[in-house]
Parts: C-alpha cells; structure tokens; sequence
C-alpha cells in the first residue's frame, strides 16, 4: 500500500497566519502539522509515500522532510495546479499509486490514542478489495461527512455536510482503498461548490457493498487543525498527552522503532538537535532502546 498526504490547500480560514506559510508546515505544539499525517501513515507500515503541495511549494516540503530517506521511507511530492476537491488527489496521484492500493491522509488532520498504530497495520494487512474508512463521534457532526449506521453496526449512508446528521459519527481525513478509486475518482461529478467530493467516492464504494467503516473509541483522540481555535487546541492537547513521556507525531522514533533506521542513525540525529527539548527526547529514545 502507497500513502498520499493532501497538503495543497491554501488555508483561508486561517488568514492571515497562512498568507506567508503553508498550513501543513505551521505548528502544533512541537512540531509542524504535517508530521501528525506523516507519522499516520508511518505507523500503518506505509513506506511510499507522496506529498501533494500547492503550486511553487515544493522546495518548502523538501527542506523540511527532504527525499524522505533519513526516516526509511521514500517522498516524493507533486503540485495541485488547481484545488478541485480531496478526491482529486487520487487523479493527481495517478502515476504515484500505479496499480497498488492507497490510503489517503489529509495534511491538518491529527491521530492519537492507544492501539492506534495496530488498528492501522490491520487495515493494511486485511484490505483485498473495497475500503475502509473510519468513524469519529463528535458533538455537532453538521460540518463533515456524516455516517448513518443500522442496529447491527453496518453503514447505510454518508452525507457530506447535513442540516439534520443522522448520527453523531464523522469520517475524519484517513481513508483506504483498492486501486479501482482511482477510476472511481475520474468518474465523480463536482458537487455544487465544484470540487470533487470524497464522499462521493465512499458512496460509491458503500453503494457496491464495498465500504467498512471502523468506529474508533472514545480513547482514540482527532483534531481538524483548520481554524485558529482548533489549532490551538490541538496543540493543548498534544502538549497534555505528551506529559506521560510519549511524543505524539515523533517520526524518527517511529521510524526506529519500525526497523526503518538504526540506532546510530537516530543518535546522530538526535545530537543534531540535542539543545532542543524534541532532540533530547530523541537522545532518551536511543538509551531506552539500547537498555532492551
């Protein structure tokens, strides 16, 4: 499986801090945003991974995450000429995913919780045809796709944006698929706002029969870091979790832990930023390790 971030929007509702700045690389707490998608998709096993930017924002990307191989993993990034909705970026991805399946992760989207990263390397490993998304319980469900279950737990419906949800569970910004959503995408017509809906995409896998949604517990925490205030919340609230000693979004301690690097690699990374406190937890990483 292949792994897309779409990291091409222009982030209006977060004017004016995202005039000079790209919303994925603005920060949340400790770290940049888009390590909270890129270290999802890392946790899932997921090695090939492509960056969708905005126009002229590749060297951004590049100077930040560069070609991917200091972490084990390979980037590549491609521009959006034209912001045409989520779904496009499997049209944009086309050549990248080739005839492998994808998953798509959004570029201000944060995952955390326990058995997280067993519950993605499960859907990888048991995904054959079809997709899987998953279901997120919220107060107001009204601004995202909403989920309509039946008694038994099975999905019926997904509507993008209801005045009247049918339920309080969301589809947050990580999806899975077989290769047929690339032509899947080619297909979909542009909604009322003229962008290419990814809930037009799940409908047509839920209308086959072919779509799982996996509800994700109370335990599991999300974050749509696209406002101001969400923004800033997320970071509360990494900031909080992280007092248990655990970083969230930490990619090369994923990436060592995953046998994608060596310790060294890590310690020689950790002294390059050793005054910093993300370079001494790094530096903590590689004693714990050597001590097992």
């Amino acid at each position: 499986m292949k792994g897309i971030i779409l990291a091409a929007g222009k982030g209006t509702r977060l004017y004016p801090i995202t005039l000079p700045v790209c919303k994925p690389l603005l920060p949340v707490y400790d770290k940049p945003l888009i390590y909270y998608s890129l270290s999802t998709l890392m946790q899932a096993g997921i090695r090939e991974i492509l960056i969708i930017v905005p126009p002229g924002e590749v060297g951004t990307f590049q100077d930040l995450l560069k070609d991917g191989s200091q972490l084990g993993v390979h980037i590549e990034y491609k521009e959006q000429m034209v912001q045409r909705g989520i779904a496009d970026a499997f049209i944009v991805g086309e050549e990248f995913i080739g005839q492998d399946s994808v998953c798509l992760a959004l570029g201000d989207n944060i995952f955390y919780g326990p058995g997280f990263r067993q519950k993605l390397r499960r859907v990888v490993r048991e995904l054959d045809r079809g997709a899987v998304i998953f279901g997120y319980y919220v107060q107001d469900p009204r601004p995202f796709g909403v989920v309509e279950f039946d008694d038994s737990g099975k999905a019926l419906s997904i509507e993008e944006k209801p005045a009247q949800p049918k339920s309080n569970y969301i589809v947050p910004g990580l999806y899975f698929y077989d290769n047929d959503v690339v032509e899947v995408a080619k297909t979909i017509e542009p909604s009322a706002r003229g962008e290419l809906e990814i809930t037009a995409v799940n409908n047509v896998y839920l209308e086959k029969g072919q779509m799982q949604v996996v509800p994700l517990g109370k335990k599991h925490s999300w974050f749509d870091a696209g406002t101001a205030d969400s923004l800033y919340h997320a970071a509360g609230e990494i900031k909080s979790a992280q007092r248990s000693g655990v970083m969230i979004g930490c990619l090369e301690e994923i990436a060592v832990r995953n046998h994608w690097i060596t310790v060294d690699q890590l310690r020689e990374i950790a002294l390059s930023m050793e005054q910093t406190q993300y370079g001494k937890y790094l530096l903590g990483v590689v004693d714990d390790l050597l001590e097992e």
